[in-house]
């Protein structure tokens, strides 16, 4: 992790892996080609998130084989790899937009459910405090260039919409985990 205790783009492949593996055991050919699809498909092909190894989750005692045959043996997350699981999935998310905060974002949704219901609240009010930070950077970034004859201020617009929409949503969203 960095220091600030977010994901690196390999940790992020790591969060992909031991989550979907904790749905089911699946083979490695099957669990590189999943995690290989939802990676792709968030943040687009990536040399960066390529390099997370199952060898490494298996040398580390994250997964384990559960049943033998060479490319096809059968892989399930540990105990060891729940808890990493865990410390990945409650990670902090960085302020800014990027590719890499898209797919971590992405993974805590697909696998928020995995996380007891105060984990669940936790997360969720971190997404909320980050676009929060990031709609006050963009109207304090409009509020600055007011009077600026650019097109800069139109496509502002756009973002602080984009970003007001997705705090509502998030907002909804975690009032709805509240409710339960």
């Amino acid at each position: 992790m960095y220091s600030d205790n977010t994901l690196t783009p390999k940790e992020a492949v790591r969060l992909c892996a031991l989550g979907i593996l904790s749905g089911n055991p699946l083979t490695y050919g099957e669990l590189a080609q999943s995690v290989r699809h939802f990676v792709d498909r968030i943040q687009g092909p990536s040399l960066d998130v390529l390099g997370t190894s199952v060898e490494l989750l298996k040398y580390e005692g994250l997964v384990d084989v559960i049943e033998k045959g060479g490319d096809h043996e059968t892989l399930q997350v540990t105990e060891k790899g729940k808890s990493e699981l865990h410390a990945l999935l409650t990670a902090n998310i960085r302020a800014s937009e990027s590719d890499l905060n898209k797919l971590i974002e992405a993974l805590k949704f697909r696998f928020l459910h995995l996380l007891d219901c105060e984990d669940q609240h936790q997360q969720t009010e971190l997404l909320v405090e980050r676009t929060e930070m990031e709609l006050a950077r963009h109207i304090d970034l409009r509020q600055h260039f007011q009077g600026d004859s650019g097109f800069l201020l139109q496509w502002l617009d756009r973002d602080i919409t984009e970003l007001e929409a997705r705090l509502d949503w998030l907002e909804k969203f975690r009032d709805t985990l509240s409710a339960n």
